[in-house]
């Protein structure tokens, strides 16, 4: 039996555009609680249409943290989130007995559940430098290079994921190791209990939601928001799906129509390898975003264990 005195984190997680934000600010007011954001990029102040945070009025409801909290120029790891969390929910468990936390990035909830292997820091220079062939000679060559310099890593990598690939590559370069060797996935005990709700949908409702959602960053101002960005669009940060596109459209390799298609099916591909992600982790409870009384009906069982 579970002991009930122990304090619960709710996760709510799932794919793009699904409705995570606003499951959570109701679960939130409900139990008069706070949200931790396990989103790797709405920590960033600068980047806020197309990473969709919650409105200021949204924000205002319920306390939020790892929202806002990090600038582009000093990017945040999942092992920064990690301790990070940890932080916020001592403080939480403080006056609450429970704690939400939102997000679609599985490393981040697996960080927060499980903990990670603290990582040698990378040389700031080769980073720049990766970064910089990155822009001028695109997917194809950091493929090469990761599946060259890190055969490891590239053997069981999100190949797609060229965040994922830079850090590898970038994290070899400056330490002569694969990054995959530190990842010995000894889970961490930790101080409270986790119960982990995924969130789906009919594939074609979750793709209309999506596409909707990107018509509506552009008419919120996406683009404006993207040129502002465009002389840093060097930065890790920004290699993004919302941003990635709008730069090539700044660069004319493609047209502002072709631009919002591309964050239509980046984004809908991100969504499927998400699902792939959390469907991978079988401690996860499932339900549609819709159904607020079975997610209710799961934290209640778990609060009376």
């Amino acid at each position: 039996m579970k002991d009930s005195a122990v304090p619960l984190v709710i996760v709510i997680a799932g794919p793009t555009g699904i409705g995570k934000t606003a499951l959570s600010l109701k679960l939130a007011q409900q139990f008069q609680t706070s949200i931790i954001s396990a989103d790797s990029r709405q920590c960033y102040r600068e980047m806020t249409i197309g990473t969709a945070k919650p409105t200021l009025e949204e924000l205002t409801l319920v306390p939020h943290y790892f929202i806002n909290s990090h600038s582009i120029h000093q990017p945040a790891t999942a092992f920064d989130f990690e301790q990070y969390a940890m932080e916020r929910l001592a403080h939480i468990f403080q006056t609450r007995k429970i704690a939400v936390v939102c997000g679609g990035t599985g490393l981040y909830i697996q960080a927060l559940s499980e903990g990670l292997d603290e990582m040698p820091p990378v040389d700031k220079t080769i980073e720049d430098e990766v970064n910089k062939t990155y822009l001028e000679k695109g997917r194809e060559w950091l493929k090469a290079a990761v599946a060259s310099e890190d055969p490891d890593f590239f053997a069981v990598a999100e190949i797609d994921n060229p965040a994922r690939l830079l850090r590898a590559l970038v994290f070899c370069r400056s330490t002569g190791q694969s990054i995959i060797h530190f990842q010995t996935k000894t889970h961490k005990k930790r101080p409270f209990r986790i119960l982990k709700i995924a969130l789906d949908l009919e594939r074609e409702e979750l793709y209309r939601r999506i596409n909707q959602r990107v018509d509506n960053m552009m008419a919120a101002g996406l683009l404006k928001e993207a040129e502002g960005l465009y002389p840093q669009r060097h930065l890790t940060a920004l290699n993004t799906v919302g941003y990635a596109e709008l730069f090539d459209y700044f660069d004319g390799q493609t047209s502002l129509e072709r631009a919002v298609e591309l964050i239509k099916q980046h984004s809908r591909n991100y969504a499927k390898r998400q699902l792939t992600w959390f469907r991978k982790d079988k401690t996860f409870h499932w339900s549609s975003p819709d159904d607020n009384e079975n997610v209710l009906k799961l934290i209640r069982e778990e609060i009376a264990c």
